[in-house]
């Protein structure tokens, strides 16, 4: 190699190993979690678990979802820097611990913890199986089918439409703002986890979804539980109509399926659901199981 072409490639790569450096310095020091601004001071909290969403209100803080303990210490010391005023209301989409499990890092500076009243008997139901009891805050207000109320200039509506990914999901809306956090009700292109031991049911969550599409309008920022690599924590209409054929899509396949002649562990075994190609990867089996069980019920 002539002298000046080595020095040259020495150079490059000592840059390169110096740049890589640099990136793997900044990844160990970058916080876990993102922050994004949605509307009229209204953003969401991404990190592990459920995507959470706020509200920095003149009036106070609303919160909505609180994932697990050290997420939700990391969000309220992020909500503390952008804020100076109390926490009025932490809202539960629902009671799984991805969604609730972080409400014990409110206890003392929340005002108060609202759910569905469905979504509080199974908090309680679940920690005393997982003898967790100690772990918990649970909501100490309830509702039944629709709850609203004005928190500064924002109205916040919470609606029950039945059945779905738990017996007690709610839709979440800001109306002055128009979006809407769906909790688990919308998996954006991931394969979802049907709770029927917490009272799901894939037929009536379709007609939930529907509830919805009339609720809301096109306008609607929509806000998702969760989402598949490559996908958004938000988005619109269109993706709730597309998880909505999803399900359907689910439960057709399954049907005929059944009709074939299948054993459930040969059903188990698909790796696509005809109709629904974005929904791919992991945890295909979560819907298919649930939705044969759902359909064998006699």
């Amino acid at each position: 190699m002539h002298r000046r072409s080595f020095i040259q490639n020495t150079a490059l790569t000592l840059g390169a190993l110096t740049f890589t450096r640099q990136n793997l310095l900044a990844a160990l020091f970058e916080d876990p979690w993102k922050i994004t601004m949605l509307r009229n001071d209204i953003g969401i909290f991404e990190e592990r678990g459920g995507t959470i969403a706020f509200l920095l209100s003149k009036k106070g803080i609303v919160v909505v979802d609180s994932q697990f303990p050290d997420q939700s210490k990391h969000l309220i010391d992020e909500l503390k820097k952008k804020s100076e005023k109390p926490f009025k209301l932490l809202i539960n989409t629902h009671h799984h611990g991805d969604h609730s499990g972080g409400n014990i890092a409110f206890k003392g500076i929340v005002e108060h913890v609202l759910a569905h009243e469905n979504s509080k008997i199974n908090q309680e139901r679940s920690a005393k199986q997982n003898k967790s009891e100690d772990k918990q805050l649970y909501p100490d207000q309830t509702y039944t089918n629709t709850w609203c109320q004005k928190v500064g200039k924002e109205k916040i509506c919470l609606y029950h439409f039945g059945a779905g990914h738990t017996n007690g999901d709610s839709f979440i809306h800001f109306e002055h703002a128009n979006i809407v956090h769906c909790g688990d009700l919308l998996f954006n292109r991931r394969h979802p986890y049907v709770d029927r031991g917490a009272g799901a049911n894939i037929k009536s969550w379709i007609e939930v979804l529907n509830k919805a599409l009339n609720k809301f309008d096109k306008q609607t920022i929509y806000v998702f539980g969760h989402a598949a690599a490559g996908y958004k924590a938000t988005g619109t209409t269109d993706d709730l109509n597309k998880f909505r054929d999803y399900l359907g899509n689910v439960l057709q396949f399954t049907e005929a399926e059944i009709k074939a002649g299948k054993t459930k562990e040969e059903f188990l075994k698909a790796t696509a659901i005809p109709g629904s190609d974005e929904w791919k990867g992991d945890g295909i089996q979560r819907p298919l199981g649930a939705a044969w069980d759902e359909l064998m019920v006699k």
